[in-house]
């Protein structure tokens, strides 16, 4: 218990309380070593867990048992100042005469949510020490239907668009975006440590749906590519370098088409050798050209319905973890190079049930021809995704750059279209 007591002194692990039931919680490591029941939260408990429990685990949990009551809003006085950011309660009632803005400022918004005025520029924007101080004030956590509460207020979640600095942002054919100060990142906005492994991290997080999808959408960006796993031999399984796609699935789309070929042979073997040979490539080259434009439909579908089912998704850390891993670290991450194309398990899952599909429709010879074009258009697909997030492209290549571009960092809910606007148009989802 002692050492993941220290854990919570430690700054750069961040120990957090994630909510299990009602009044239980657990307290959290993110990075290191999984997690240990506090227990139900009320004073009874604190009580008797006095002596069992070391000083450190109390403190945290009496915060907590603190943060959810639901009378924040009555603490908007001087001598009793309470405000809320990012789903943490803090007590700045100290703080008030060192303000450099005058006490007047801070009372404003005593009792309420600063999350807004915090990142005004207009007003005054706050320095990553502003937000280490404020965190020296920390008494806990809203509740989760108070952070969801809070969180239908915020415009940018519910809309797809995100902030102004990034909405105005000129997308040109050469545009290289800034690199994140991670540190600073993590101290304002409480999200994901971009120096430590992700997936821990958010396999034990307690973000509410709104904090995910709204910090999720948002870019950051990395020199080097971020780390997902905490162990070397693991980290390896999570990297996809772009020309896997086509040394994988283009042999395997030639494999497909040179068995529809055979099968239409064997079909049109009444027809002599030279007539059954040029009939089977015809038929076949026929399926191929509709696996082509099939996969652009097939691209958008499962962009915005299956990469995009943010409206559908469950209240769950687990839920979370598979978006993030699906296409949430795309969003997060769309500049990091080993983790733009589609990894070939993910493919491969994905691919099955249109495979099945292509052969209960389809005869074998002619499912086996769409499927070969299908195949080689995913290959363009990807490869043209990755080429728009880092290469200079031709010019009708280059709009299409721009319109993708623009679905990372100006609206997330328009443009699924990659490879082309056509389904954007046809759906009324055209950025």
């Amino acid at each position: 218990m002692s050492n993941k007591a220290n854990v919570m002194s430690n700054r750069e692990y961040d120990a957090f309380l994630k909510e299990q039931k009602a009044g239980a919680f657990k307290l959290c490591d993110p990075v290191v070593r999984g997690t240990f029941c506090v227990g139900t939260l009320t004073t009874e408990f604190v009580e008797c867990s006095k002596g069992r429990l070391s000083d450190e685990t109390l403190k945290e949990a009496e915060k907590a048992y603190l943060a959810r009551t639901p009378e924040i809003a009555k603490h908007n006085k001087a001598s009793d100042c309470w405000v809320t950011y990012k789903g943490r309660v803090y007590n700045i009632t100290e703080f008030l005469e060192d303000h450099p803005g005058g006490e007047e400022v801070v009372l404003e918004y005593a009792g309420k949510d600063i999350a807004e005025i915090m990142s005004d520029p207009l007003s005054h924007e706050h320095s990553a020490s502003a937000y280490t101080m404020l965190d020296e004030f920390r008494i806990g956590n809203l509740n989760l239907s108070e952070r969801r509460a809070l969180a239908d207020e915020l415009e940018v979640k519910a809309s797809g668009k995100l902030p102004a600095e990034l909405t105005e942002m000129d997308i040109t054919d050469d545009f290289e975006p800034d690199e994140t100060d991670t540190r600073r990142d993590f101290t304002e906005n409480k999200f994901l440590d971009l120096e430590q492994p992700l997936i821990p991290q958010m396999w034990y997080s307690s973000f509410t749906k709104e904090f995910y999808l709204e910090q999720v959408h948002i870019p950051r960006h990395k020199k080097d590519s971020a780390r997902l796993m905490p162990y070397a031999f693991l980290e390896m399984f999570t990297v996809t370098p772009w020309y896997v796609v086509p040394m994988l699935w283009l042999p395997l789309a030639a494999a497909f088409f040179h068995v529809s070929t055979m099968q239409f042979r064997e079909q049109l073997s009444d027809l002599g050798s030279w007539s059954a040979n040029a009939w089977s490539y015809t038929f076949a080259f026929s399926g191929y050209t509709f696996g082509i434009i099939f996969w652009t439909f097939l691209e958008y579908i499962f962009h915005r319905f299956l990469f995009h089912m943010d409206s559908l998704l469950p209240r769950n850390q687990t839920a979370y973890l598979i978006h993030f891993l699906l296409h949430g670290i795309h969003h997060f991450l769309p500049m990091d190079r080993y983790r733009l194309v589609m990894p070939p398990i993910l493919f491969a899952a994905l691919s099955f049930p249109m495979l099945y599909l292509a052969h209960t429709v389809f005869p074998k010879a002619v499912a086996n021809s769409v499927i070969a074009g299908s195949y080689s258009m995913y290959v363009v697909y990807d490869t043209m995704h990755y080429a728009m997030h880092h290469t200079k492209l031709p010019a009708y290549l280059r709009e299409q750059k721009k319109y993708h571009l623009e679905h990372h960092y100006k609206n997330y809910e328009l443009g699924f279209g990659v490879t082309s606007k056509l389904w954007d148009i046809f759906f009324s989802t055209l950025l």
